[in-house]
């Protein structure tokens, strides 16, 4: 069951009280108002239950009892240190009234596993020490969900309001009897509980299911329902708009590229390769732009320079010069017969300038490297594919220097 109790950090020592059970009510925690007995006498009976509660002189205690149940006991703890400076505080206000202790519960009828909030608000002077119980859940159906910190509600002078919040929930359905909450008050020469006037009652309700008039059954099978041309006519209408603006798309596309000379598939074909000899010359300009030999990076130089040939004349004849020695390739171009002899000649020249740069290391000069360029410019031009071009068009162009 459940239980308040006093937190150690302002009390002496933490009060129990203990929950019972019945058939008929659930009790919850309460504290009763009493006054702090004089050593060797009795506590008084119990109201409910008639029991008498004895305080031994010897010792510190004092019984904090709920409404007709067991209660637990305070015991005075060997610090005095800290709870001195309270009861010294508590001294001053000894002549004025005690803090009146207020109690309800909001709402006080619930729903099973609802929250519902244990308000305890104090009035008091400012220098009167109080001090508020705590909840410790211990197996009954009404359990805390969040202690709320205590509120200062009003100030008027030296009085003050104070509010403590509990947010708690409860499990079991039943009547709950949590009794008159209770403060822990410290004076100048007494320790006392101050009690709330009125009990506080709580009510959970549950949920109430009559299994005799009430059949259960499996689950329905899935029913298939006829087609109807109106669950998918949006769609239907939508499509036919789309495919529509898409057809007078493709036309108006067709008319613009046909004032062009071209059709609509030719978009989606890739561009033809370029003839070798396009290819050629636009990497020998790219390499003479690049200024290698003039920056004395002979053998880039002339590394480009046979690359460039060598896949041309892959391209141009079908000979793997990629693969092949400078000589294997002088020996392939002789064996071709429309090859000009003056074209076959500057290319040996080339590929031997090359062969001393790139394994002699050789150092050229730069009449000689500009020489190598021309040759292999116009070999090219010289060697292309010619089509068929009106008379005066096969003179190759100078290239550019």
């Amino acid at each position: 069951m459940s239980s308040f109790r006093y937190m150690a950090a302002i009390a002496p020592a933490p009060a129990r009280t203990g929950l019972r059970s019945d058939s008929a009510d659930r009790h919850v925690p309460s504290l009763r108002r009493g006054r702090s007995p004089k050593e060797g006498e009795a506590c008084g009976p119990d109201r409910k239950s008639g029991r008498t509660a004895h305080r031994p002189e010897a010792q510190n205690r004092r019984t904090v009892r709920s409404g007709g149940q067991r209660g637990g006991r305070s015991r005075m703890p060997g610090r005095f240190g800290a709870f001195a400076a309270a009861l010294f505080a508590a001294g001053i206000a000894s002549g004025q009234e005690q803090p009146s202790v207020r109690a309800r519960i909001e709402p006080d009828s619930i729903m099973i596993g609802d929250r519902f909030e244990y308000v305890i608000e104090v009035d008091k002077d400012q220098v009167q020490v109080v001090e508020f119980p705590e909840f410790h859940p211990d197996g009954s159906g009404i359990e805390l969900v969040r202690s709320l910190p205590v509120d200062t509600l009003a100030r008027d002078g030296r009085a003050q309001k104070l509010r403590k919040r509990y947010v708690l929930a409860a499990f079991d359905e039943g009547n709950y009897a949590l009794g008159k909450a209770g403060v822990l008050y410290a004076g100048k020469n007494i320790v006392d509980t101050l009690y709330s006037d009125d009990s506080l009652y709580l009510h959970v309700a549950t949920f109430q299911i009559d299994s005799t008039s009430h059949s259960i059954y499996d689950l329905k099978a899935q029913k298939t329902l006829p087609f109807r041309f109106g669950e998918v006519s949006g769609y239907v209408k939508w499509g036919l708009l789309a495919l529509l603006a898409l057809l007078a798309a493709l036309y108006a596309a067709q008319k613009l590229l046909a004032r062009h000379g071209r059709s609509v598939g030719s978009l989606f074909r890739s561009a033809p390769p370029q003839p070798p000899h396009v290819v050629a010359i636009q990497a020998l300009e790219a390499l003479h732009h690049q200024k290698l030999w003039q920056n004395n990076r002979y053998k880039l130089y002339y590394s480009g320079l046979t690359d460039i040939l060598r896949t041309y004349i892959a391209a141009r004849y079908g000979i793997g010069a990629m693969e092949m020695t400078s000589d294997e390739i002088i020996e392939a171009m002789r064996r071709i017969d429309d090859m000009p002899q003056k074209s076959a000649m500057d290319l040996t020249a080339i590929l031997r300038d090359a062969d001393l740069v790139k394994f002699a290391k050789a150092t050229p000069d730069a009449e000689q490297n500009e020489a190598d360029y021309l040759k292999a410019y116009y070999f090219v031009e010289e060697t292309k594919l010619v089509e068929e071009e009106p008379a005066g068009d096969n003179e190759p162009s100078a290239p550019e220097s």
